[in-house]
């Protein structure tokens, strides 16, 4: 079989392509888990949005390992005999719903490329072509595999797997088995629970707990019924649109800021884009949905699944706290929001339906936050202070580039926190009918001066005469930079005042100025 046969595109018909046998026990099946079902509704709702959920990974191949083709083909067989979550396909039934299938036996298609050096520039290529392509879930299994080979030795292993059958979460617990089995040959270990056992459970005794939570999120969302955006512009095309922020400085500041405070490095993202994006409206509550990884039971933890759902919590800020009153009021308010993403999706779309609310607009005037990045990230014991004038200059380091933008989203302002080598990744969406492009590239720029000044600047928002350039150059075809003004032009420009901005306390010194919204800007991303 050809690669090309195994996937999609025809151009990849003349590459090498060997197969990978696996074994795993028993076929089963059952019905999707309830994140699954939620990713697949979205995967027939866009066309591109397998290019924002394909989970890309590459590994280095230890040099102490057999490195040949032959050794790590099988390495890669034994790995997916070992989960099933891994050989698993969404099939449908005669009555139009969906299930997954677990093969207990089959072949895996293994693409194999010819790099030079480490490998490593061939497997960013391999990374992009398999992950670019939506996955036919009915056909294919949901990893991809390819090896990139130098001097007939096998230097990087290139794996993409599909959003719609396993979280990142899970990929972090599947990246470590790898080596272990090339060194090892075997693990010793049992496997965790499998996408079927998980199903099993939620389609069952779990239906419980879902019910109590879908009465908690139309408790909470009756709080916002007042809550509305204002007349929407006309769309542009496609209708959101994105922009990453890359910048070492966030990430430092961030880190400071939650040191001093005893608070996680989330919760200090998550305050600063709340208070970027409620600070200006005059909002006196605000709803924020935050993505748990529901590993809470001691089962999930090595589970290779789609656990990951959304949370929603209320944010009462009608007092306009200061930045360092909103950082244990955001804490409280995201735990709640994390306790209850737990739920049966299907249920709470119908819940809200049959009260007479339009699920698909319903959540659409709040913020979306998304911290994806990798285990250890919360590691903020004993981070040593950094003054300003070094982070200013780490900060001019920072870049914002637009993206490819998307069709469609239940949120207008959405914020993915990603990781960056030695920097933070701030991924800013937002839906054009409420903010042009023009504003969400400031407010990125926003997010930047922030960054530098921790300790005793301020923050200008995309509404002050100090907003930086409007994009230019192009790069390539939907991706163009933006120019960065010198550090002169990073100077305060206004105190934070007006009724509609988080007012200062006497309290907040000088890291509070992290991140405040000035009179006059425009609300931003947030959770």
């Amino acid at each position: 079989m050809r690669f090309a046969d195994a996937i999609v595109p025809t151009e990849w018909a003349m590459d090498e392509l060997i197969h990978a046998e696996f074994h795993g026990g028993r076929t089963e099946d059952a019905p999707m888990t309830w994140a699954q079902q939620v990713m697949w509704r979205a995967a027939t709702l866009s066309r591109t949005q397998h290019l924002f959920l394909n989970l890309r990974r590459v590994l280095a191949v230890p040099r102490r390992a057999p490195a040949n083709l032959s050794s790590v083909v099988q390495a890669i067989g034994t790995l997916v005999g070992r989960h099933g979550g891994l050989r698993t396909r969404v099939c449908r039934t005669a009555d139009g719903t969906s299930r997954q299938e677990t093969a207990a036996a089959g072949q895996v298609p293994v693409l194999v490329v010819a790099g030079t050096g480490d490998g490593a520039a061939a497997a960013a290529e391999l990374t992009r072509r398999l992950g670019d392509v939506a996955f036919d879930h009915g056909r294919e299994w949901p990893v991809r595999f390819a090896v990139v080979r130098v001097d007939g030795v096998v230097r990087q292993l290139v794996l993409v797997f599909s959003h719609s059958t396993v979280d990142a979460y899970a990929v972090e617990v599947v990246l470590r088995e790898p080596r272990l089995i090339l060194l090892r040959g075997d693990l010793g270990t049992p496997a965790g629970l499998q996408s079927v056992d998980v199903a099993r459970r939620q389609h069952g005794p779990d239906q419980r707990r879902s019910a109590r939570t879908v009465a908690y999120w139309l408790r909470q969302y009756r709080r916002l019924a007042d809550v509305s955006l204002d007349g929407p512009a006309p769309p542009a095309t496609p209708r959101l649109h994105r922009g990453t922020l890359v910048s070492s400085a966030a990430a430092t500041a961030a880190r400071m800021v939650a040191a001093r405070h005893r608070v996680s490095f989330s919760t200090v993202l998550l305050a600063a884009t709340t208070a970027l994006s409620a600070g200006a409206n005059g909002r006196q509550v605000c709803g924020q949905f935050n993505r748990s990884h529901n590993r809470f039971r001691p089962e999930y933890v090595n589970a290779i699944a789609n656990l990951g759902q959304i949370g929603f919590c209320v944010l009462d800020i009608a007092d306009r706290p200061g930045f360092f009153e909103l950082l244990p009021r955001i804490y409280r308010v995201a735990l709640d929001g994390y306790l209850h993403a737990y739920y049966d999706a299907a249920a709470m779309r119908t819940t809200f339906e049959e009260l007479g609310y339009d699920y698909t607009t319903a959540f659409l005037p709040h913020y979306y936050f998304n911290d994806v990045r990798l285990p250890g990230g919360d590691l903020v014991d004993d981070v040593p202070p950094v003054a300003e004038q070094q982070l200013r200059a780490t900060a001019d380091g920072s870049h914002f580039t637009l993206i490819d933008g998307l069709d469609a989203a239940s949120w207008h302002r959405l914020l993915h926190v990603v990781d960056e080598p030695e920097a933070l990744g701030l991924t800013y969406t937002v839906d054009t009918r409420s903010l042009r492009r023009r504003r969400s590239s400031r407010t990125c720029v926003t997010w930047r001066r922030c960054s530098s000044r921790p300790r005793t600047g301020t923050c200008p928002g995309p509404g002050s005469p100090a907003d930086a350039a409007e994009p230019t150059g192009a790069q390539h075809p939907g991706r163009r930079a933006v120019r960065r003004r010198g550090t002169a032009d990073l100077e305060p420009t206004r105190h934070l005042a007006g009724p509609g901005c988080l007012r200062r306390r006497p309290g907040d010194a000088h890291l509070s100025r992290t991140l405040r919204c000035p009179t006059g800007s425009t609300p931003t991303s947030s959770g």
